[in-house]
């Protein structure tokens, strides 16, 4: 008897999305290695923190696949792009690393709602969410090197974000939580 509630197509485009997600944590893993030999030892930490969520992201899909009956296939993991240039560089980077993976995340739902696999589409609604959060933490980043002064961000500034981004919290303030008395 067939116990795998996935199809193929869904079961294939999961794998892909858990590769992309490990791949996500190899990004941040090395851009968080390129901040800290650069001395800013604040950013490598929030990064070297947001390499473990994306693997824990990859842990979620690995999961349910395996819960659906599923086939889990591990596959290799593209190398990180090369280092960023500078900080500002990296933010960038970052945030257009987070965009595909939310175009990639909205493949996958449209493919789950395309073939009323309502499990699967559940299941991706964390992920939809999350990426919101992601790229908002990724538009932070952005906003604090522009206000830094971008590329041309002098030291005192960069190292004020550096000690900024060191206890800065891993969660993006969501949009849904905001009220007229919590703005």
């Amino acid at each position: 008897m067939d116990t795998n509630r996935l199809s193929k197509t869904i079961e294939a485009a999961l794998n892909d999305q858990m590769t992309k997600e490990a791949h996500a944590s190899q990004i941040y893993l090395s851009y968080a290695s390129w901040a800290d030999s650069a001395g800013y030892e604040g950013i490598a930490n929030f990064l070297f923190r947001h390499a473990a969520e994306e693997r824990n992201h990859m842990m979620k899909i690995l999961e349910y696949i395996q819960k659906r009956g599923g086939r889990v296939i591990i596959t290799a993991i593209p190398a990180p792009n090369p280092d960023p240039t500078s900080v500002n560089d990296c933010f960038n980077k970052v945030f257009e690393a987070e965009v595909d993976n939310t175009n990639s995340i909205y493949r996958l739902v449209k493919m789950s709602l395309d073939e009323q696999d309502w499990a699967t589409w559940n299941f991706m609604q964390w992920f939809v969410k999350e990426q919101i959060e992601e790229e908002t933490m990724a538009l932070d980043l952005i906003s604090k090197i522009k206000i830094a002064g971008g590329e041309t961000a002098n030291g005192d500034a960069l190292y004020t974000l550096d000690r900024d981004l060191e206890n800065t919290p891993d969660d993006a303030r969501s949009a849904e939580t905001v009220t007229t008395d919590n703005p």
